[in-house]
């Protein structure tokens, strides 16, 4: 077999680039630490390391949705605690206004009521940093918050009523794979949305038979439901209730009129009437029924004297705090007695304690989101370190085996150059 010289330096070169680029991948594995450079390396562990870089790049952005959201909904805790401790400042103003005060001492406490108001106005037209206000439901743009001057003050109050402009929209940020999480509360439902009076009924003062408010020392305190289902029951048949009070054989007495039948009474005979003792609504007259609910009236009514029980209805922070500015700077006369302000007080303190009841449910389940989220970032945090281990698993490179290879293939390319050198020097002219 004939064996030219080109054939030798081919061979030679050929083997040469072979050492020189299994030495040149040693080298870029070391300086990247990746044993696996091209799909080629390892088909089988490229596939498996696309699928879960693919699902690590999720999870990450799953754990930066959840700081968002956490972030949002820190703001908004804050905010709400604020309006809490601006709630609780004016009920304490309002129990204030109960004591022995002049017309200017209330003054002062409706102005102060006043800039509190504004404030609270301020807060529920607050936004989340970003531009987006906090309170407006899908309208993040959207001004929430407005007095409406275009619509009459509706007495007790003397300002114009706040008007909602957002929506109920919840604002969802997928904070994991199954689980959707709302951002935000919307202003209907912390500010707007609160059932007056104790949550099912109202009571207040409801004027004299004879004209005018009511004349007597009476005061009603806010009621209670002993069973829901009769009391809805006598909803729905009756309305409301109204008692009014007159003087018997005995003394003053009460009679008990449904709203329905404002003339028809209820009680077969008038009940006599004890300072402080709970009044049953009930209805004695054929067919009788127990409506599960009562009230207390103490002080002495006068005669005709009359109280309304209502049912709930929705009144905002912002109008129970206009009533009882309203109420507190209206000047203490035989037209608006000290008895008739301490009712009307008394009403909107029951409506305080509603707005700060429904504050603490809206707080309560916003740190149940909080909660919630830093369970679901530990989870995560832990599923991206797994990812991260099942990715150096399979693409990391073994650095002390590689960097003995790397000697070695450096060993094999030294020597096939010294004895390519060599080899290609020989020629048979040297023996001849």
């Amino acid at each position: 077999m004939r064996i030219s010289t080109s054939q030798i330096y081919s061979s030679g070169v050929l083997g040469l680039q072979s050492n020189q680029q299994s030495l040149f991948k040693l080298q870029n594995q070391l300086s990247s630490g990746r044993r696996i450079l091209t799909p080629a390396d390892d088909p089988v562990a490229s596939a498996q390391a696309l699928v879960v870089t693919q699902s690590k790049d999720i999870n990450t952005q799953y754990i930066e949705n959840q700081g968002s959201a956490r972030a949002q909904l820190g703001t908004l805790e804050t905010t709400l605690g604020s309006v809490v401790d601006l709630v609780q400042a004016t009920r304490e103003r309002a129990v204030e206004a109960k004591g022995i005060l002049t017309d200017n001492q209330r003054g002062f406490i409706a102005t102060d009521m006043k800039v509190k108001l504004e404030a609270l106005l301020s807060l529920a037209n607050s936004s989340d940093g970003s531009g987006q206000f906090l309170f407006s439901g899908y309208q993040g743009a959207t001004r929430p918050f407005a007095i409406d001057g275009s619509v009459a003050p509706v007495p007790p109050a003397t300002q114009a009523p706040v008007t909602y402009f957002g929506d109920e929209g919840q604002r969802l940020v997928q904070v994991d794979a199954s689980r959707q999480m709302a951002s935000n509360v919307s202003g209907s439902e912390v500010f707007m949305a609160i059932r007056a009076g104790n949550g099912t009924f109202s009571t207040s003062v409801a004027g004299n038979s004879g004209g005018g408010i009511n004349q007597g020392t009476a005061l009603v305190d806010s009621g209670s439901v002993a069973n829901p289902t009769l009391w809805n029951a006598a909803v729905n048949a009756h309305g409301g209730f109204r008692i009014e009070f007159s003087m018997g054989g005995s003394g003053l007495e009460y009679q008990i009129y449904e709203t329905n039948a404002p003339n028809a009474p209820m009680l077969a005979a008038p009940a006599a009437y004890t300072p402080g003792q709970a009044i049953p609504l009930q209805k004695t007259t054929a067919p009788a029924a127990d409506f599960g609910a009562r009230v207390v009236i103490s002080g002495t009514p006068a005669v005709g004297d009359r109280f309304s029980v209502a049912p709930s209805s929705d009144q905002s922070i912002f109008k129970t705090i206009q009533n009882l500015i309203g109420a507190i700077e209206t000047p203490v006369t035989a037209t608006f007695t000290s008895t008739e302000l301490k009712n009307r007080i008394n009403a909107e303190l029951t409506n305080l304690d509603r707005v700060i009841d429904n504050l603490g449910r809206v707080m309560a389940d916003v740190g149940t989101r909080q909660k919630e989220l830093e369970t679901l970032t530990i989870g995560a945090k832990d599923m991206d370190l797994q990812y991260a281990t099942t990715l150096s698993d399979l693409q990391d490179l073994d650095f002390t085996k590689a960097i003995s290879d790397f000697t070695q293939q450096q060993t094999q390319l030294e020597a096939a150059q010294k004895t390519f050198a060599q080899v290609s020097r020989l020629s048979l002219f040297d023996i001849l």
